[in-house]
């Protein structure tokens, strides 16, 4: 039963994963087209930049628990490298327990009416002529915290 708990779980990321790693394409796409919209023709939009802007935060905030269920995070090897396979689970273990869970609960505590408030009044651009959706933005801070809380479980 844990088992199937766990796979389930996985199942949330690696279905986030799937659909967060296009938004690498479109990011890229969005700033090929900011630049050359800049240097060729002379001109630039306040909301192509910011569009760059939303695409890398939804990436790298919500594929971060991918991340983590992909074993990709940069660690420190130094000592975790020498360890054995046992060691490695014990400190993943640890570093989950003290470290992740907690930091994503701290997270969620302090991001929550942050949050709220923003979709309340349905917060407007960053900028003037920007994006009027930064409420959109702001949730993807407890999405994150959401989302490594799932996979640390």
């Amino acid at each position: 039963m844990l088992q199937r708990s766990a796979d389930a779980l996985d199942l949330v990321n690696a279905w986030v994963g799937r659909v967060v790693r296009w938004l690498a394409l479109a990011m890229l796409l969005a700033q090929f087209a900011v630049v050359v919209l800049r240097y060729l023709f002379g001109t630039s939009y306040i909301w192509g930049t910011e569009a760059v802007l939303y695409l890398h935060a939804t990436l790298f905030m919500l594929g971060a628990g991918y991340t983590l269920l992909m074993d990709g995070h940069v660690r420190v090897d130094i000592v975790y490298g020498s360890l054995s396979a046992r060691g490695r689970a014990w400190v993943d273990l640890l570093g989950t327990v003290f470290f992740l869970l907690p930091t994503c609960l701290v997270i969620l505590w302090y991001t929550w009416r942050f949050t709220a408030n923003s979709w309340a009044i349905r917060e407007g651009p960053l900028s003037v002529g920007g994006i009027p959706a930064a409420f959109l933005l702001k949730s993807l801070i407890p999405a994150f915290a959401v989302l490594l809380l799932i996979q640390g479980a």
